[in-house]
């Protein structure tokens, strides 16, 4: 097997030769663009990986790669509109840089894209991977209707989260690895055991984004910090504030997330120093290690060589550790 970091730059060099700006200009132009923008390439890499993993070449995955990631972009996009946000990767997003309606039709184009890539698979192989992805593509939906639903409500509690950043992160991290296991035919036991653990990774991938989204270094992180807090996204440190803090922490909490500042940077410390006061950071730290050791668990159950539980083991720690 290869290195992570030789999976995914074979990806990337396979991304460039299939991605081309074609005629409409203002279509094609920004596919190119979030496409180019970098990023970790989690998915697909993990795609190819868990290919080689069940004993197959990885090059016959850089198509069920691709889609992988395109759809994940497209997602980005859609995502960014309806935050109304400014940055991603560091850089201006698609409907900043262009406008609304170019975002919402090149994202269209992207999602169609992908379901293309599934045709270069035959018969059975193409069936399973389309029916994984159209039930993972609504499962993302669902997840950021979730999200946006929990914007307007008061009551939402930590599982009612939990659930939602499953559907909308975590079944996309599950899905790439099963497709690995689907093009390297698998068993259906060692398909289901590996998207059991990517799905535990990314909801571990998830709190760590949530927690970096307070506290992590701008110049590393890519997005805007605060994003969430200026948004009023209840993630796990908000949640768990609500749960442990006294009633003064909760109040002013609620009053935080009730204004929309022009200048959003004291809302932003003050509500950072209540996550840190009330232990949300810590708890949220501590789940993020509960899920990572989930995954680490379903690997005991894999009838794979040590070397390459190895491998997903330091994959895994790899992103708790990450700062991006």
């Amino acid at each position: 097997m290869l290195s992570v970091e030789n999976y995914r730059n074979e990806f990337i060099s396979f991304l460039k030769e299939k991605t081309s700006t074609k005629e409409p200009i203002n279509l094609y132009a920004p596919i190119t663009y979030i496409l180019g923008l970098g990023g970790k390439r989690l998915r697909p890499v993990l795609t190819l990986l868990t290919t080689e993993l069940f004993g197959s070449d990885h090059k016959e995955a850089l198509n069920a790669a691709l889609a992988i990631e395109i759809f994940h972009n497209f997602s980005l996009v859609h995502d960014d509109i309806m935050d109304d946000a400014p940055l991603r990767r560091g850089q201006p997003t698609v409907h900043a840089k262009w406008d609304v309606n170019t975002g919402i039709l090149s994202g269209d184009a992207m999602l169609i894209t992908a379901y293309q890539l599934f045709e270069h698979y035959e018969g059975l192989t193409f069936k399973a991977l389309a029916e994984l992805f159209s039930k993972t593509a609504l499962e993302v939906c669902e997840g950021q209707q979730y999200d946006i639903d929990f914007e307007l409500r008061d009551d939402v509690t930590l599982p009612e989260y939990l659930k939602m950043i499953e559907y909308k992160t975590a079944v996309l991290v599950g899905a790439a690895m099963k497709m690995g296991g689907i093009i390297a035919k698998a068993s259906k036991e060692e398909q289901d055991q590996i998207y059991e653990f990517g799905k535990n990774l990314g909801v571990a991938f998830q709190l760590q984004d949530d927690y970096l989204d307070a506290f992590g270094n701008p110049k590393n992180f890519g997005k805007q910090i605060g994003g969430d807090i200026i948004e009023n996204k209840k993630t796990i440190l908000f949640l768990t504030a609500m749960d442990h803090g006294n009633e003064m922490q909760k109040g002013e909490l609620r009053d935080l997330y009730s204004i929309d500042p022009k200048d959003p940077s004291d809302k932003i410390n003050a509500t950072k120093d209540i996550f840190l006061a009330t232990g949300a950071v810590e708890h949220t730290n501590t789940q993020i290690a509960n899920y990572t050791q989930r995954a680490f668990e379903v690997l005991d159950s894999l009838e794979i060589t040590e070397d390459k539980k190895e491998l997903l083991r330091n994959f895994g720690e790899g992103l708790m550790r990450r700062e991006v």
